[in-house]
C-alpha cells in the first residue's frame, strides 16, 4: 500500500522558506572574487516563502525575504530542505511596488 500525501500547514506565526541557491563564487563591490567555500559570519540571505501560518499578517507565498539562516530550524520534505522560523525573524521583503521602502532594488 502507497504511502498517503499530506499537505503541510504551518501553525501560528510560523513561515516556511526555500534558500536560494548561491552561486559557486561571488564578487565584492570593488570586483574581487570571493570563494563559495568562505563563510561569511552573520551574513544575511535571500529565501522564498513556500508556507505561512494562519497568523502571519506581512508576507505570503511567493515573497522573497531576506532572514538570518544561522540558527534555524530546518526541515527535509521530498528530498528539498526548506527553513521554518517566526515571521518577527524576517529582516526584509523584496516587492515590486511600495511607497515607504529603501529606494534600492535586486
Amino acid at each position: 500500500m502507497p504511502d498517503p500525501k499530506f499537505e503541510i500547514q504551518m501553525l501560528h506565526d510560523r513561515v516556511m522558506i526555500q534558500l536560494e541557491q548561491e552561486a559557486e563564487e561571488r564578487r565584492s563591490g570593488a570586483g574581487i572574487v570571493i570563494p563559495a567555500t568562505v563563510k561569511t559570519p552573520n551574513r544575511l540571505v535571500w529565501g522564498e516563502v513556500c508556507g505561512t501560518g494562519n497568523n502571519v499578517r506581512l508576507v505570503k507565498v511567493g515573497d522573497k525575504v531576506l532572514l538570518n539562516a544561522e540558527d534555524q530550524l530546518e526541515v527535509d520534505v521530498h528530498g528539498k530542505s526548506y527553513l521554518v522560523m517566526r515571521e518577527r525573524d524576517l529582516h526584509a521583503v523584496a516587492t515590486q511596488e511600495t511607497d515607504h521602502g529603501t529606494g534600492l532594488y535586486l
